[in-house]
């Protein structure tokens, strides 16, 4: 990437974020991933606070990318497979408003972009539920406490990790093949 690269921001919640951001980082134009929170009232909210559910917050990951190399839309296309976006406050065994499916877009194009591939999914019934993505302007993003950073990753053995991640990240490498990095 050049110096010259106008990166873009994405932030996506999908359950926890664990699983997006260990996604994500493998995608070739992906930057970074952070794992953090927004969407809620409480200022500087710790994972804590925000688990026992009365912030407000959604846990989501906010991407840096490389447009010229994935686009938002690839990147939304890439999140609705992710995760359940007709889950209304929880993604498996995960339940609270924190694991909500959400995009918060930072401009007007993303959003426009959100809502008419969210419409393009309905009316081609990819999913047997509603979707029920919440699609809302992005206020303040806090950074998740620095343990959160490539969980996955670092944190192979933890039985979370290996019953809900592993098995999601072998079928995203599957589908996904062409977009990883080498």
């Amino acid at each position: 990437m050049s110096n010259t690269t106008q990166f873009q921001k994405a932030t996506l919640g999908g359950g926890c974020f664990w699983c997006i951001e260990s996604a994500f980082n493998q995608l070739k134009g992906i930057e970074s991933a952070q794992s953090g929170y927004t969407g809620g009232t409480t200022e500087n909210p710790t994972y804590k606070q925000v688990c026992n559910g009365d912030t407000g917050h959604a846990e989501v990951v906010q991407l840096t990318f490389d447009p010229s190399i994935i686009s938002y839309r690839q990147i939304l296309e890439i999140f609705f497979t992710l995760h359940d976006p007709t889950q209304v406050n929880r993604q498996g065994n995960d339940v609270g408003t924190q694991y909500r499916t959400s995009i918060f877009y930072h401009d007007d194009e993303q959003q426009q972009i959100a809502l008419e591939l969210i419409d393009e999914l309905e009316n081609d019934a990819v999913f047997e539920d509603p979707i029920v993505t919440e699609v809302a302007p992005l206020d303040t993003f806090y950074s998740a406490e620095d343990y959160h950073d490539d969980y996955f990753n670092r944190n192979p053995e933890n039985p979370y990790c290996q019953a809900v991640i592993s098995p999601k990240l072998a079928k995203f490498r599957k589908t996904f093949a062409e977009l990883l990095r080498s």
